[in-house]
């Protein structure tokens, strides 16, 4: 931005604001303004080019690297306006009290230049108040949206500080310049500053002529119903009955049509009546002290007198989607810092009925009134593509669906047509009519038995078995037991399997479970628990759809190994258990198999699931299952047999003895001298920012070019990335180390300020370890579509390059999102990966340029 659009915005008659001119002379001045103008915030400046970048840091810079501060890059400001202190004349642009809150020099890490240009600045603060590693990072633009949003972060490092710790801001509220505070400058005659000293009475009356505001986010314009054909006077109604969306097979298309991401949490009403909060469920409910006060208090904060808001609390995981899971454990635990409120629809606003507005309009107005933030209440954009499009990317990542609603229509109560949602998996509410002990703990249920009401009687419909964390898992068995009944309450009597060990109880609790698909007689298969549905009655509780428009089965393999406690939490935090892990490989077997079968095998096992002992395995135990390959290393033929599978039974074979990650050799049991896979694991030390790793996979994606290899990509589960290239198995062992050292010594060598090639972690801070010892003989790696001994189930995922992007993390996919991934997917993400095994050549390592 050049300093005219700063000038145009000011009138230097009447402002003691600095005109102010491109300096000659390059400098690395930073200066950080608090300014209470239309309301409180921090101009963050950096100086380049002669000039001060400057963001508008609505909620000011935060020393704790999890809290992602919004900052609104704005127009230039002059040098002289860095040492600027005082009030502007109100009703002027920049009307209001500024002081010099901190400032110092910064530093670049890398070339200012392209970072301010690609959109991530990574730099060095020397401040009063700040220091140590930062990052400014664009966000990505909406559609029509005027102003460019970035993010101030702070880095991980020796200045951060925890959540636990106090905040900077109301630590050190003071100007590092003059030692005041707001307050004692504010008062002062308008016009005083440190350059420019008092305004004379002639440029205090034509001040008064300027109505622009300060150079902070503009205020949002704020909504004027009265002003909208079709908004009804009317007084705020007590509760709405909601809009429902009807389930369809496909997604709508044409261009009547928006379509929202289907969130996964509670549909709440939210009542504004002068500074009155009430959340309310969908039957009308007042659920508003079940949620805390954070949700309450920023609502009130809306500047409105009255409103009716529809939308959806929920809470969203490190993956960055909704989990209705996630948001029942953090109700049973009383934890409220992590509750979002998505409001996608307005009914009434400051004395008006919305409901006969088009709902465009009532967007429209929406938007106007919450913004665009990343606060607690967050507007739910809508996307106007293709909706089988927008369908197909949101399967791709493992959302629940999308709801698609026609853009001119009324708000109707009551399921319509009118909104479509399609959901990625099936799935549903359900009634408990009873429920199977544990087998693993006391005073816990292993599953749940289910019914739907089919023509006023309830029909059995199978049982859930995993989902459950160890919480949830007690408390539904406390539940329950008080719920105890003698006999069955299911229309039909159900057969000698069905009734096996169930306790019996009153219809009166509803799950929501998530299923692959319907067997032809009736039951849920592979379903799991998603949580307790407390806003519904178990009476309404029928099949979404018809039997008809119901998915046809999965092609799902079958097993016949039998589990036995198959109720095992082996993650107690997202509650899969071995059954669930059982049903997530049998899901994704054709994915996996390729990978994992006719192939020596390290394993990680976890007998008591990720909280308990873990150890890795190569050798055979007492009491294997038969299905496990026994298998001798010609090298040591006298040595314990190692493991190896070669078929979906000697996969269950390995969930059956608690084995929770699969680290293959690189080289197959046919030949086993020669590799034909090279993996290179980069793995992030502390401080490394995700697109400095994708930015490392494609450098190392190039460099396996050059050596006439096809690189393929899959997060690794847990932090990193792993670049992976088929080889045709003509090479020994050490000529693949060879290699794949080179590559990774020649980019450590090139760039040393990013990349390291020894295991050394002492040499690793802020850096990317190039990990190439995967590639030697007996050395392993996971394996893709492999789960991960870590909290929240993640596996290690194929992608395609052109999916590798911040929204994708190394942790993202998960055993429950990664089957709905697969189904959604046209082609697989590493299609012909065999076919583009190359053998090895040896590559002419050129020395880079350091980025």
């Amino acid at each position: 931005m050049a300093l005219e659009t700063y000038r145009k915005k000011r009138d230097f008659d009447a402002t003691p604001e600095p005109k102010g001119a491109r300096a000659r002379k390059a400098g690395n001045s930073f200066v950080i303004q608090k300014h209470d103008a239309t309301r409180l915030h921090y101009d963050f400046r950096l100086e380049m080019d002669g000039v001060l970048k400057s963001w508008a840091v609505t909620r000011g810079p935060s020393l704790v690297p999890s809290e992602k501060r919004l900052a609104v890059h704005v127009e230039d400001h002059p040098l002289e306006y860095g040492d600027f202190e005082g009030t502007i004349p109100k009703g002027e642009y920049g009307g209001g009290t500024v002081i010099i809150w901190d400032r110092g020099t910064w530093t670049p890490v890398f070339d200012a230049h392209k970072g301010y240009a690609k959109g991530h600045l990574e730099f060095e603060l020397h401040g009063e108040k700040l220091d140590g590693l930062w990052h400014l990072v664009r966000m990505q633009r909406k559609p029509r949206e005027k102003r460019e949003n970035w993010l101030l972060i702070k880095g991980e490092d020796d200045a951060a500080r925890s959540e636990r710790d106090p905040d900077i801001l109301e630590e050190r509220p003071e100007s590092v310049k003059t030692g005041r505070d707001i307050a004692d400058v504010e008062g002062e005659e308008p016009g005083w500053s440190s350059r420019t000293g008092r305004i004379d009475k002639k440029r205090r009356k034509a001040s008064k002529a300027r109505t622009k505001q300060a150079d902070e986010p503009p205020a949002p314009v704020l909504p004027e119903p009265a002003k909208i054909k079709g908004a009804k006077k009317a007084a705020l109604p007590d509760f709405i009955e909601p809009m429902l969306a009807t389930l369809a097979p496909s997604a709508p298309t044409g261009a009547r049509w928006l379509h929202e991401i289907k969130f996964d949490g509670y549909r709440l009403q939210a009542r504004i009546e002068v500074g009155r909060v009430k959340l309310l469920t969908r039957k009308g409910l007042d659920w508003t002290k079940k949620f805390g006060k954070q949700v309450v208090t920023a609502l009130q904060d809306l500047p409105v007198g009255t409103a009716l808001i529809d939308g959806e609390l929920v809470v969203e995981t490190n993956a960055g989607a909704s989990d209705f899971s996630a948001l029942q454990a953090d109700l049973s635990e009383g934890r409220a810092d992590r509750f979002i409120f998505y409001v996608f629809d307005l009914l009434h606003l400051d004395g008006y009925d919305l409901n006969e507005l088009k709902l465009i309009q009532r967007k429209s107005l929406l938007a106007q009134l919450v913004g665009h933030g990343n606060g607690i209440i967050r507007y739910s954009t809508h996307f106007e593509e293709n909706g089988r499009t927008v369908f197909h990317h949101a399967c791709q990542l493992g959302l629940e669906g999308i709801v698609s609603k026609l853009r001119d229509a009324p708000y109707q109560s009551g399921r319509v047509k009118n909104w479509m949602k399609v959901k990625c998996s099936e799935r549903q509410e359900f009634v408990i009519a009873g429920y199977v002990p544990s087998t693993a703990s006391r005073k816990a249920i292993g599953s749940l038995v289910l019914g739907i009401y089919d023509g006023g009687e309830l029909r059995h419909v199978g049982r859930v078995g995993t989902g459950f964390s160890t919480a949830v898992a007690e408390d539904l068995w406390r539940r329950l037991e008080r719920l105890r009944i003698p006999s069955s309450p299911f229309a039909k009597k159900l057969t000698a399997e069905e009734a096996r060990q169930v306790r019996y109880v009153r219809p009166e609790l509803v799950a929501e479970a998530e299923f692959r698909a319907w067997t032809a007689d009736g039951n849920l298969r592979h379903a799991s628990f998603r949580g307790l549905r407390e806003d519904k009655p178990a009476q309404e509780i029928v099949l979404e759809t018809p039997r008809a428009a119901a998915k046809e089965a999965a092609k799902v393999q079958n097993h016949t190994v039998k589990l036995t406690h198959p109720d095992r939490i082996y993650w107690p935090d997202t509650g899969v258990t071995k059954q669930g892990l059982a049903d997530y490989y049998a899901e994704i077997w054709p994915h996996i198999e390729p990978f994992i079968t006719g192939r020596p095998l390290a394993l990680l096992r976890c007998p008591s699931g990720i909280v308990g002992e873990k150890f890795f395995q190569k050798h055979a135990w007492k009491g294997i299952n038969p299905n496990i390959v026994l298998i001798n290393d010609p090298k040591e033929p006298d040595d314990e047999p190692l493991i190896s599978i070669d078929s979906l039974d000697g996969l269950i074979g390995l969930v059956q003895s608690a084995v929770l990650e699969i680290h293959p050799w690189g080289s197959t049991v046919a030949d086993w001298e020669k590799p034909d896979i090279i993996i290179m694991d980069l793995d992030p030390g502390d401080g490394v920012p995700w697109d400095r790793v994708i930015e490392a996979a494609e450098e190392t994606r190039d460099r396996l070019k050059e050596a006439g290899l096809t690189a393929f990509v899959k997060t690794s589960g847990g932090k990193g990335l792993h670049v992976v290239a088929p080889l045709k198995p003509k090479a020994e062992w050490p000529a693949v180390k060879d290699l794949t050292k080179a590559i990774a010594d020649a980019m450590a060598a090139d760039s040393p300020d990013r990349y390291v090639s020894t295991i050394a972690k002492a040499k690793r801070g802020g850096k990317i370890l190039i990990d190439y010892l995967r590639n030697q003989r007996g050395a392993t790696a996971v394996a893709a579509y492999s789960s991960r001994a870590r909290p929240g189930t993640a596996v290690s995922a194929p992608l395609t390059w052109d999916e590798l992007g911040p929204g994708i993390g190394p942790a993202y996919f998960t055993v429950e999102n990664m089957p709905k991934r697969l189904a959604s997917l046209r082609r697989d993400p590493w299609e012909g990966f065999r076919k583009e095994a190359a053998p090895l050549e040896q590559p002419k390592q050129r020395r880079r340029k350091s980025a």
